[in-house]
């Protein structure tokens, strides 16, 4: 990306973000628009994919920091047009500026930056050092993938869809037509920079006549249009570790867009989403269930079986006198940590209480009750409303 792009591009206004935007916001704003217009969704619309594109690409420059700082720097110095002042009676300085962002004027004494200051600011910017352009690393991508239950627990691979900004297969990243190749730009000489006056200084500053590039495309490809830079879409198998949670982001090291100029490739990043199970639930390593138990088995205690999650029931005794609500724990039936053990099955006992009741059975209950009617459960919660 050249400076005179970031001159001219409002990425933030491409995105439709303020320049005081937060890494979140512009990444919110990205996946909306991204699922609006990605080529997918919108096939044969010339127009959405050129969109498309734009998006892609205010998203590599505001979602990288390094980038983004340089991007700002770029704006800011230029739209303030950079102008110099002469001296007395309007005399000129007589340097180069580049001499100045390079620490020389002065030898790195009185009226010089020494070996950095300002020089380290700007030095990207106007990428001074013989015309060659520094390798850019690949910005970073974003994906989501949707698991069952199940996968989440015990881990899957997945195909993950990812559309980035690429070298132009078309063309191998030249810019030129196939069997034709771009020639040297005859105003910088290759370098992508040029000298201008401005003011009483000399700025360097990208080749117009050939974008920053070095290179002037006479017969442009028809994919990318001259650009060298095509939208690239891909599908690749991703292995979800085991364990993972619903939300939870995970990092695949230079899996992102490519660099370049050689530069390394970024991150993909993947978000989970998990599909809530009808039976079992979640708490870190350990799963939960609810079981119903019959009000004799939770009075008098027994034997239970209680349902794993793809695996044979397990059987948990059940103590007399268990209360609605108390959890028992199933060792080793929950799901997979990062060291391949497995966590614990939190099963909550519900009580539960007939709707209704005939015959023998209403008659032992009411048995019951004649017996226990000494028994007030609710006589501690009067008394210590009474201290109270």
């Amino acid at each position: 990306m050249s400076t005179k792009d970031y001159v001219e591009k409002d990425y933030y206004k491409v995105l439709g973000v303020p320049k005081d935007a937060s890494t979140a916001e512009i990444k919110k704003a990205y996946r909306k628009l991204a699922r609006e217009f990605h080529p997918d969704a919108n096939k044969g619309d010339a127009k959405a994919e050129e969109r498309f594109k734009e998006i892609s690409e205010a998203n590599d420059v505001l979602s990288d920091p390094a980038r983004r700082k340089e991007y700002d720097e770029a704006r800011s110095l230029f739209a303030g047009g950079f102008r110099g002042a002469g001296g007395a009676g309007g005399a000129g300085f007589g340097f180069d500026l580049g001499d100045l962002f390079n620490g020389q004027q002065g030898g790195g004494g009185a009226g010089g930056f020494g070996g950095g200051g300002i020089g380290d600011v700007f030095g990207g910017l106007f990428n001074r050092g013989g015309g060659r352009q520094a390798p850019r690393r690949g910005a970073d991508v974003e994906s989501e993938v949707t698991l069952d239950f199940d996968e989440a627990v015990d881990g899957a691979t997945v195909p993950i869809r990812m559309t980035s900004q690429a070298a132009c297969k078309a063309c191998s990243g030249t810019g030129a037509r196939a069997g034709t190749t771009p020639r040297v730009c005859p105003t910088c000489v290759g370098s992508g920079h040029v000298s201008r006056g401005q003011g009483a200084f000399a700025l360097s500053e990208p080749c117009r006549d050939c974008k920053g590039r070095g290179l002037i495309v006479d017969d442009p490809c028809d994919v990318c249009h001259g650009s060298g830079r095509a939208t690239s879409a891909r599908t690749m198998q991703v292995r979800i570790p085991a364990g993972v949670q619903d939300g939870q982001r995970i990092r695949l090291k230079g899996k992102g867009a490519q660099g370049e100029r050689g530069g390394q490739p970024g991150d993909l990043y993947i978000t989970v989403n998990v599909h809530p199970h009808p039976v079992f639930g979640r708490k870190g390593d350990n799963l939960t269930v609810t079981v119903p138990v019959s009000f004799p088995e939770a009075a008098l205690g027994g034997t239970i079986d209680v349902p794993t999650l793809g695996g044979p029931p397990v059987k948990l005794k059940l103590p007399a006198g268990t209360a609605n609500g108390r959890t028992l724990r199933a060792r080793g039936k929950g799901a997979t940590r990062k060291d391949g053990t497995r966590g614990d099955l939190l099963v909550t006992v519900e009580v539960v209480v007939p709707h209704q009741l005939a015959g023998e059975a209403l008659a032992a209950l009411e048995q019951y009750r004649e017996a226990t009617a000494s028994d007030d459960p609710r006589a501690a919660l009067f008394k210590a409303a009474e201290g109270a």
